[in-house]
């Protein structure tokens, strides 16, 4: 007697050894035997399963791709387990990192004229980070690098793309709702990790 194979556990399992979050488009790769309608009702499946309120374990859509990740009520306890601090930036990065995230792809010195001060050494740190990458040269006098965000960008802050960016407006009535004195720091996620 044959075995059908059970392709929601498939599923479940190559998300849960995968190290960054996985594509559709790869699991119907890895998953050549089945249709695509049926990993993506395996999928939707465990969306649904693994979304209700009260597990340890949420599957996220983040980056482009599908991800288990913790709920970030859980942050804390779990970096007792792992003993590691949150993602901190320095303001100048995070101003780097705002302005490359909503103009890209942008050039160094249109990042230095938005901020007006120099941000090579904020640029360096972030592109070892991975957060940002040189996406080319721009066709104009002296070709200077054009910069642009990466997944691991995206697997940070926990976006599914750069849509999920809150609007220009949003982060204005953000700020003018909450004096400054009162505004507290955001934890930053950690790959993996919701919080």
């Amino acid at each position: 007697m044959l075995l059908t194979p059970n392709l929601k556990s498939i599923v479940e399992s190559i998300l849960f050894v995968a190290e960054a979050p996985v594509t559709l488009d790869r699991l119907c790769l890895l998953l050549e035997e089945f249709e695509r309608v049926e990993v993506r009702d395996a999928l939707d499946d465990l969306l649904e399963e693994y979304g209700r309120e009260g597990r340890g374990v949420v599957l996220a859509e983040v980056a482009g791709g599908y991800q288990f990740r913790t709920p970030p009520g859980n942050a804390d306890y779990l970096r007792r387990l792992t003993k590691t601090r949150p993602a901190k930036f320095s303001q100048s990065a995070l101003e780097t990192l705002a302005i490359i995230a909503y103009r890209q792809p942008v050039t160094r010195a249109e990042i230095e004229y938005l901020r007006g001060v120099d941000s090579g050494g904020v640029l360096k740190t972030i592109l070892e980070k991975k957060l940002i990458k040189i996406l080319g040269k721009k066709d104009i006098p002296g070709k200077p690098l054009i910069y642009g965000t990466t997944r691991e960008f995206l697997e940070l802050f926990g976006l599914k793309d750069l849509r999920g960016l809150p609007t220009l407006k949003e982060v204005r009535d953000l700020s003018e709702t909450t004096p400054y004195e009162q505004q507290v720091e955001l934890p930053l996620e950690q790959p993996g990790e919701e919080g």
